[in-house]
């Protein structure tokens, strides 16, 4: 296989005069390293060709859905070509060189040279996110063909051209071999965002939740800003290969004579600046995966389509920032305070979204505070010393919550726009819903961490291990147990809520227009595009819309969720491939860190038990009481769909608390956006006043002496002489007082 990779290699990149032979890391042994790793140089050139094929379609006003199935065939083609590389490769680290992008030399030193080329890190860290990113990109893209059939013309065009552009930003952020690439794919990922989340541009709170993500993704864009510029001044360089060294054959960059310090616990003597900059990164990661009071964005970007929440507010993303720390996590070893600030950000994020989801009742928005919940889960992981841990969480969580996502948004789909868990039950019992509810259950046992079946299961209890083993990082464990069983509840009360248990339904507000002829165009563009609502608690019985009947998801949908399903259920092998390393995922990443050592810390034996031993045990246990918690409370005597047992259960301001979602909008609505609005209003009166005022002075002196001295001047002689005569007799009568004034 590999010789006929190198072929195909050495011909595609010829094609575009990129060298066959990629540069090897210092100290490889180019033989011993397979080249095919330059086939990833067409990852996101796939990427970025069929969003310029889908632009054509928009200007050649295509009406089908060719642009759907332009998508669909080439990120397969970019997801066959990552796993092409990763058969051939392995771990083996390299450098796919596409073109050389940004070279200059600022100063006469042969080391004061600035370099920012268009190549890709290719190792096992690069690979395992783009087997997910573009795997599910195939997917979802696939799901999207349906689900978006209600818009074809040119918005289909534009939501796939987007979509599109969103693959080729992501492929750059993870693949770049420096960081101002990774900044490019950065801020495309944040453009893409907001285009699909307005997708529906004549809805003002898509219009709204688009300008809130775009406006607090700038906060954490500016950390990262700075930490990439502090980089390069400090260090010379924004190449991983020369900061952080080669994975896998021990740190030998610029930053590894402070990480050799930090393993030695001599943080004293490491500069300021340099425990700075992951600081900075960290800020950076925490406002692109909605962490510690920066999410409140990604429960609002649900206004976006189902295909887009799925994608880049669960999957893709979102993970952004946790990519970002795993790939510099040599930088964050270096600092004394980073890791634990990205400890405590992930476990009490984790926590404080939790508690909102527990008492949402839409249930997309209940999955987004499950995914910032389980973001801040993935940075506790890495935070705890656990990259491992942290990473394979993403790579699990991608498939699961997309199923999730997806689900729901095919209830939506079939239910006019119908959220609310009150007003949906026993929908997976519904004829042509079998295949939803089977693909819910999957998901929701994945997240909820169903012991020793679930992939969930192993990737949550490698953090919650990790956690428990350190003396020093037990709270946060305790924390994320606590979240865990949380977890497992809220998420079961959807199902128990909506897919089992008696069967009724009303549709959603958009059911006006909806006739049986047709179904699918009208009333599928106004669910799209009226969701995101609670409603009121009794809203239109079902019996009196008899011109309603329920929507089931088409071939394509189904399949993609029965896919993502067999995906979910398969990814629990990963954790007993490669055992020594916390199976195949585990694998991937230790490969990508060999050589980081965390430093020594005093390992913890909770309760006399293995730190993985009682992990395992607790966070069964826990997940086990949430589900029979939500068994109890929300299936058990339930005979309508609005009303259940936890009802009754009314904790007074934690319970209005957690439906307000804290207030935290209302908190930042007053301490920022009221105020700067006063502010803004105030400086315009200064400019309209005070500096347009003085301009308009200086404007209109001149225009007014002008104007006075015009009207004298009327050509007519006995005027002229009555002037001068009056004048003469100003002049004379002067002169004589000064006379007399004069000793």
């Amino acid at each position: 296989m590999t010789e006929h990779l190198n072929t195909i290699s050495a011909l595609l990149l010829g094609a575009i005069g990129a060298p066959a032979d990629p540069p090897a890391f210092a100290g490889d042994a180019l033989s011993e390293v397979p080249r095919g790793a330059g086939l990833m140089v067409f990852v996101p050139l796939l990427a970025l060709a069929s969003c310029a094929l889908c632009g054509l379609c928009a200007a050649a006003r295509v009406r089908t859905r060719l642009p759907a199935w332009i998508t669909v065939a080439c990120l397969a083609a970019a997801f066959g070509l990552t796993l092409l590389t990763y058969l051939d490769i392995g771990t083996a680290p390299r450098i796919a060189h596409a073109w050389d992008w940004i070279t200059f030399q600022y100063g006469p030193a042969a080391a004061q040279t600035f370099v920012a080329n268009f190549s890709f890190y290719v190792d096992s860290l690069t690979l395992l996110w783009m087997l997910f990113v573009t795997g599910l990109a195939t997917l979802i893209a696939l799901y999207a063909s349906e689900y978006m059939s209600h818009d074809v013309g040119q918005g289909y065009n534009r939501f796939f051209a987007a979509f599109s552009l969103f693959v080729f930003s992501m492929a750059c952020l993870v693949m770049g071999d420096n960081l101002l690439l990774l900044f490019l794919g950065w801020e495309g990922v944040g453009l893409c965002s907001y285009l699909l989340i307005g997708y529906f541009y004549k809805k003002p709170s898509a219009v709204a939740a688009a300008k809130k993500a775009f406006i607090m993704n700038r906060i954490g864009d500016l950390g990262l800003s700075l930490g990439v510029m502090l980089t390069f001044v400090y260090f010379g360089t924004i190449e991983y290969s020369k900061l952080l060294g080669a994975p896998g054959h021990g740190l030998d960059g610029a930053a590894s004579t402070y990480l050799a310090l930090a393993q030695k616990g001599e943080f004293e003597r490491i500069p300021f600046l340099v425990q700075l900059i992951p600081v900075l990164l960290m800020i950076g990661a925490f406002g692109k995966s909605a962490q510690v009071f920066l999410y409140v964005w990604l429960p609002d970007a649900m206004e976006g389509p189902t295909p887009v929440s799925a994608l880049i507010h669960a999957a893709t993303m979102v993970t952004a920032g946790v990519y970002l720390v795993a790939r510099c996590f040599p930088l964050f070893l270096c600092s004394e305070w980073a890791l634990p600030m990205v400890a405590w950000g992930g476990a009490i994020t984790a926590f404080w979204a939790a508690t909102i989801g527990m008492a949402q009742f839409d249930i997309k928005r209940i999955m987004a505070y499950s995914t910032v919940s389980q973001l801040g889960y993935m940075f506790a992981g890495l935070g705890v010393l656990g990259a491992v841990g942290g990473a394979s969480h993403v790579f699990t969580h991608a498939f699961f919550k997309a199923l999730l996502f997806l689900s729901c948004g095919a209830v939506m789909h079939g239910f006019a726009g119908q959220l609310d868990l009150r007003k949906l039950s026993g929908v997976g019992k519904m004829p042509g819903w079998r295949i939803v509810g089977i693909a819910m259950l999957v998901g929701c046992l994945n997240l909820a961490g169903f012991p020793l079946i679930t992939a969930g299961f192993y990737s949550k209890d490698m953090i919650l291990a990790d956690a428990f083993a350190n003396t020093h990082l037990q709270a946060i464990g305790w924390l994320l147990l606590l979240t865990a069983g949380m977890t497992a509840y809220y998420t079961f009360r959807v199902f128990f809520r909506v897919f089992v248990g008696p069967q009724h339904f009303e549709p959603g507000d958009e059911v006006h227009g909806h006739d049986d002829a047709h179904h699918g165009a009208h009333a599928e563009h106004e669910a799209e595009a009226g969701h995101g609502h609670d409603g009121e608690e009794h809203g239109q019985d079902v019996h009196a819309t008899h011109d309603f009947h329920p929507h089931p998801p088409g071939i394509a949908i189904n399949f993609v969720l029965a896919a993502l399903a067999v995906l979910s259920v398969v990814a629990v092998g990963t954790f007993f491939v490669h055992k020594g390393h916390h199976g195949w995922a585990g694998m991937m990443v230790h490969a990508s860190t060999a050589g980081v050592s965390p430093g020594a810390h005093e390992h913890a034996h909770p309760f006399g038990m293995d730190a993985h031993t009682f992990a395992m045990i607790a966070s069964s246990i826990v997940g086990v009481v949430g589900i029979v918690m939500a068994f109890w409370l929300h299936f058990v005597g339930r005979t309508t769909a609005a009303k259940s047992r936890a009802d009754s259960i009314n904790l007074g301001a934690l319970t209005r608390g957690a439906q307000n979602k804290w207030y935290v909008d209302e908190i930042y609505d007053w301490l920022f956006v009221k105020p700067l609005w006063v502010l803004s209003h105030v400086l315009h009166a200064i400019d309209k006043v005070l500096v347009d005022g003085l301009v308009n002075v200086f404007g209109w002196a001149p225009r007014g002496v002008g104007g006075a001295a015009r009207n004298s001047q009327t050509g007519v002689l006995h005027d002229y002489a009555v002037r001068m005569a009056g004048g003469a007799a100003l002049v004379i009568a002067l002169v004589l007082i000064i006379r007399e004034v004069r000793p």
